[in-house]
């Protein structure tokens, strides 16, 4: 019994540790087994400059939307009304 106990406390260590490094981005630690080399045997990789983009052009104002006559605004108005009292009804 002692022995299973042992041999599973193992396992959940082992799980934990895979999940740990995995869950931090470690990986190619979890699934290769490359561990952490030396920061100084392997120099960092050089990173080229990044181009400089063009000013994007100004942009124009929005046209503006059109705006709703009285006349519409009313026949809206009552369209809803109607709907309103056909809900009530049922």
């Amino acid at each position: 019994m002692l022995f299973e106990l042992v041999v599973f406390g193992i396992i959940l260590v082992a799980v934990g540790y895979w999940a740990t490094m995995y869950t931090m981005g470690r990986r190619d630690d979890v699934i290769h087994g490359n561990f952490v080399q030396d920061e100084a045997a392997e120099p960092a990789p050089q990173m080229a400059a990044r181009p400089q983009m063009p000013p994007l052009p100004a942009r124009r104002p929005a046209p503006a939307a059109p705006r709703a006559s009285r006349e519409s605004l009313q026949s809206l108005l009552a369209v809803i009304k109607q709907d309103l009292k056909d809900a009530a009804q049922v």
